[in-house]
């Protein structure tokens, strides 16, 4: 992608009694949040049904809570800890986008059974994963390879989906659907995004159609996460043949430097969650530090980590634990050490779990702070 953020979408909140903070501080704006969850339902045509929101950006219990509030009652996460959440958050569908076996695969049967209320499935991409599953509660999707070459067995092999599902039935387990996960999108230019989105759900829609001429009923086909939500918005080749089509972005919910550049504009999505961080050290003449290195804001999508707010002049640059160096242009002043700055991350969903706990803002004002609830993982026993 090379599309550049706005000038509106670079301008720092203003908030007052930030100056107590202690930083690097994650600061959640949640009026951005309601934005972002009513932007997202008004591009799904006003339908929460059609939105499973990956909860690995959300995190926080809070967050979930706001999401659910609107109508939204399925969603999936990546960990046994956000999936308990969510279910504490009262979602009724949760589906565990994630491969487990073990002691993992165990957790997660038990928290099945603490939620009896809560229908909850998991991923399967082979027949060999399937017994361990037997005499739960817990449904399986069909994981497949979109492309992205991650997980998941190859979409263009009916003959062996097909083989998987009924292993799936004839273990007594419910079969949930097929989940199709699309994040390479992220490399595609616009052009490359609007002809091979639509192009992978054409070959979903071959396969589901062959499911259907064997017999196979397909309650549900999931898609699209933040990369290509824009391009999958608008396809209803799987609706229309009568299967139920939901997508799946989670990121879009808080959103970052990455994403901004990635959704339309006109869309009206905002940033959510920032780093609020303080400058330490002026080492050079066009160089300064503040506190934020990757333990404070994820540098798992490469340099930049992240955007200075009301800055577009600063650079950062690659950081280490605790330190983020950011230069200036030659003859440029530095910021006054102790200066506060609005860090945009380039990938919100690790940054949101580096941090313990939010502070909460609502109109300029500080209201608390929330517990990242689903932060890291569960005991390893």
């Amino acid at each position: 992608m090379t599309s550049v953020l706005g000038a509106e979408q670079l301008t720092a909140p203003r908030v007052r009694g930030i100056e107590s903070l202690r930083t690097p501080a994650l600061v959640l704006d949640l009026d951005a949040v309601q934005q972002n969850i009513g932007t997202t339902l008004r591009l799904l045509g006003g339908n929460p049904d059609r939105w499973r929101p990956h909860l690995k950006t959300a995190k926080l219990l809070l967050t979930m809570r706001s999401i659910r509030a609107q109508g939204v009652l399925q969603a999936k996460c990546a960990t046994p800890l956000e999936l308990e959440t969510a279910c504490s958050a009262g979602f009724e569908d949760l589906l565990l986008a994630y491969p487990v076996g073990g002691p993992q695969l165990r957790l997660v049967r038990e928290i099945a059974d603490r939620y009896p209320e809560v229908r909850i499935s998991a991923l399967v991409e082979a027949a060999d994963m399937v017994a361990a599953w037997r005499g739960s509660r817990v449904g399986l999707f069909v994981d497949l390879n979109s492309g992205m070459d991650r997980t998941g067995m190859p979409v263009e092999l009916a003959q062996d989906v097909t083989a998987l599902v009924r292993t799936i039935g004839e273990a007594g387990l419910r079969f949930g659907g097929l989940h199709f996960y699309d994040g390479h999108a992220y490399d595609f230019t616009p052009a490359e995004a609007a002809e091979r989105v639509p192009a992978g759900y054409d070959r979903l829609l071959a396969l589901a159609e062959r499911l259907r001429a064997a017999a196979i009923d397909v309650p549900e086909i999931v898609t699209a996460g933040t990369p290509a939500f824009p391009y999958a918005v608008g396809y209803r080749g799987l609706a229309e043949a009568g299967f139920r089509h939901r997508l799946s972005p989670g990121t879009v919910v808080y959103n970052d430097r990455r994403s901004l550049e990635q959704l339309p504009p006109e869309t009206g999505y905002r940033a959510a969650v920032m780093v609020l961080a303080s400058v330490v050290s002026h080492p050079t003449p066009t160089r300064f530090t503040c506190d934020a290195g990757h333990k404070a804001v994820s540098a798992d999508a490469g340099d930049p980590t992240c955007a200075v707010l009301d800055h577009p002049e600063y650079q950062p640059r690659h950081p280490s634990e605790e330190h983020l160096p950011v230069d200036v242009p030659p003859g440029a002043p530095l910021p006054p050490r102790g200066e506060l700055l609005w860090l945009l991350p380039s990938h919100v969903c690790p940054t949101v779990n580096n941090f313990d706990h939010a502070v909460v803002v609502t109109g300029g004002v500080i209201q608390g702070v929330e517990r990242v609830t689903a932060r890291g993982r569960s005991a390893p026993c």
